[in-house]
């Protein structure tokens, strides 16, 4: 078995243990044996068994007073009762008293012991882990509320503490260059970027929008940043491979931010290029305007996309994948851009931005010129540039 399960056995029939311990012994469990309640409780104390087969007819002590023990000492451990009193009244009172299974004896077909005990132990991990998780959240909230505090009292501060999360304005990869450039329409940005390396010939890139302005909104993105290092780190060190699959990684982003206290959401794009494969793995939580990609003639978008980001518990993300050998340049351009177009439909408003991109060079700063980004008084929202360019590049 990949982990040391042990199992303590409390039965006081000699034949009927050593049958139980044995077939424990050949599922290549640990085990340890009891032969009354007493022992059995003095046994769990010392030993602390990840779950417990106990009787309910045991002398001295009796199985049910045994349950409520251990229940008591850890409420988290299984104890799954295996009893020759077939009673219905029996195998209430066991799961009122914290039983998680039932399995009367003599046990003809085993399967059904390890097929209790198989899922009795998935539940324990399953809350284990959302425990571990709970805590991790918990102390990743206390963190950024602390960070969120230093950001009220110092937006200068703040600034540099997001300008320092961003990656560099560009950077190579293989025969890809990345590109990115933000204005922010406050001293604070709500729109962030980032890229990189995954292993030795993959790069993850996302491009985010958070709800709002001001300090909480770039405060998310400081969480954001948080979450994408924790899985990196984790895949790093071979524990996890949720980084490389986008649609996990927006999955565990959403629960993250449903569940904080902050009450914001976002939209999101985050993609896995792998450079050897030359082919883009992605998943979209909401962004809009769409990605575009220019094959040197046309222009197409990655129109699929999913909820935004934190706003549902039981949102769904859908992992898609493309060829990119043919693609010359990705870009994105976050949703402030719309803004710059006259009042209308949002449709109107992308047709124009597709005209407006078309209609030149696609590169950012060419981009930035034919808006005429930087002679404006006020941007009325945040406007985030990245692009993704084959070959030498003149950005």
């Amino acid at each position: 078995m990949a982990e040391a399960i042990t199992i303590l056995t409390i039965e006081d029939e000699t034949a009927v243990r050593c049958s139980l311990v044995s077939h424990l012994e050949d599922l290549e469990y640990h085990y340890i044996e009891a032969a009354n309640g007493n022992e059995g409780i003095d046994l769990f104390r010392e030993h602390h068994p990840d779950l417990v087969l106990c009787d309910l007819r045991l002398p001295g002590m009796d199985g049910l007073d045994v349950l409520s023990a251990i229940t008591e000492i850890s409420p988290d451990t299984p104890v799954i009762i295996v009893s020759g009193a077939n009673q219905l009244s029996d195998a209430i009172q066991a799961l009122k008293r914290g039983a998680w299974d039932y399995i009367t004896k003599p046990i003809v077909d085993f399967d059904i012991l390890d097929t209790a005990i198989e899922r009795a132990l998935n539940r324990a991990r399953l809350i284990q882990d959302n425990r571990a998780y709970q805590e991790h959240l918990e102390a990743l909230n206390q963190e950024l509320s602390a960070a969120l505090g230093q950001l009220r009292e110092d937006e200068e501060a703040a600034r540099a503490l997001q300008s320092s999360l961003l990656p560099p304005p560009q950077m190579r990869y293989g025969t890809f260059q990345f590109r990115r450039l933000l204005f922010p329409s406050l001293l604070l940005s709500g729109d962030f970027v980032d890229y990189f390396p995954i292993g030795d010939h993959e790069v993850g890139f996302y491009m985010a929008d958070i709800s709002g302005h001001g300090a909480a909104s770039a405060f998310v993105t400081v969480m954001l940043k948080t979450l994408f290092e924790k899985h990196l780190d984790a895949f790093q060190h071979a524990q996890e491979d949720v980084i490389r699959q986008p649609s996990d990684m927006l999955d565990h982003l959403n629960r993250a931010l449903y569940q904080s206290p902050i009450e914001k959401y976002l939209t999101i794009f985050y993609g896995v290029l792998d450079l050897r494969e030359e082919r883009l793995r992605y998943c979209s939580g909401g962004q809009f305007p769409y990605p575009m990609l220019f094959n040197g003639q046309e222009i197409s978008r990655l129109t699929s996309h999913d909820k935004p980001v934190g706003l549902f518990e039981d949102s769904i993300y859908t992992q898609h994948s493309i060829d990119f050998s043919s693609v010359n340049q990705l870009l994105m351009i976050s949703d402030g851009i719309l803004e710059l177009f006259p009042r209308d439909s949002a449709k109107r408003r992308t047709e124009w931005l597709l005209q407006m991109v078309s209609g030149g060079g696609a590169s950012i700063d060419d981009l930035v010129e034919r808006f005429d980004i930087e002679a404006l008084d006020a941007i009325p929202d945040d406007i985030a540039f990245f692009s993704i360019v084959r070959g030498e590049s003149n950005e």
